[in-house]
């Protein structure tokens, strides 16, 4: 298969991520319920001091969230969103970081608040299917967005490793693949310019242990769509069974997840979003360094 590995993301119309090495998108959930660090960023302090320990720990991106996206967890409105992530991004802006920041959420009023305070682009994990209006502001913005694949809203979802049935897929990795063409059609439809997209296959949304490694494992297939693939397996359930072979807590899942990120990274992707930046910086860099005649065939 002819695999694309796109050299950029255009995260706004004057500023864009270059994948010379693997890029890390860290992790700030301004959020109480989040599965692994909800209540830990609970001031604009504590947002600030997380955000540029994860810089100079080699984050490239810095990844804010108002609602937390684990499996079962309750949906937040809009206007509490806006009061937990605006204030961070302006707290981060006013410390002089000027790290590109994405904004995580699912609305739109949600997202033109972070970027009117200082955000950079857009992580969509509904690929602007549950605000129709997404793709239009990402166009209107000029500001790149992430579009992610899931099977069902969080509320509705379970852990990987807890499924009585696996979700049903003819082809998990098929299925993946022409959801997110269909909305990188969409983004581009809308006026959203290619090299501002990025594709996420939603590892831990609404797919079993198995099916996470399916896709972890045939990721060229999804890198043949020509977008940049984002890695969001930190210290999953599925993670957590497969390298302890039992349930765990998200805590005992650092070394697994730096695990899967580095196949992960020989697969094809090229950005990853992680809770442990200094751990996957040092573990990807050599990766990325150890086998590049692998990892890009171009060498």
């Amino acid at each position: 298969m002819n695999q694309a590995f796109p050299s950029t993301w255009q995260i706004t119309s004057a500023r864009a991520v270059h994948t010379d090495r693997p890029c890390l998108l860290a992790i700030l959930n301004t959020t109480p319920d989040s599965f692994s660090d909800g209540g830990q960023l609970d001031t604009i302090k504590s947002v600030v001091q997380r955000a540029q320990s994860a810089i100079d720990e080699g984050a490239d991106i810095l990844d804010i969230g108002g609602e937390s996206t684990r499996p079962g967890a309750a949906r937040i409105d809009s206007n509490e969103q806006i009061r937990r992530v605006v204030p961070a991004i302006k707290g981060i802006r006013e410390q002089g970081i000027t790290a590109p920041i994405t904004i995580d959420t699912t609305r739109y009023t949600v997202a033109q608040a972070a970027l009117d305070a200082g955000a950079d682009a857009i992580n969509d994990v509904s690929a602007g299917t549950e605000d129709s209006s997404m793709l239009q502001l990402a166009c209107d913005r000029g500001c790149g967005i992430i579009l992610m694949h899931r099977l069902c809203p969080p509320e509705q979802d379970q852990y990987s490793d807890q499924y009585r049935e696996q979700p049903m897929y003819t082809d998990v990795v098929d299925e993946v693949h022409r959801y997110l063409d269909e909305r990188c059609h969409a983004a581009l439809a809308a006026g959203i310019g290619a090299q501002q997209i990025m594709i996420d296959p939603g590892l831990g949304f609404g797919k079993s242990v198995e099916q996470n490694l399916a896709l972890i494992n045939r990721t060229g297939e999804l890198c043949s769509l020509g977008y940049p693939v984002l890695s969001g397996l930190s210290r999953k359930s599925f993670v957590g069974r497969i390298s302890l072979g039992r349930d765990s807590k998200p805590s005992e899942r650092i070394e697994g997840s730096i695990a899967c990120s580095v196949v992960h990274l020989m697969r094809g992707a090229r950005f990853f979003r992680v809770h442990d930046v200094a751990e996957h910086r040092k573990a990807l860099d050599a990766a990325w360094a150890a086998g590049k005649s692998l990892i890009d065939p171009s060498h």
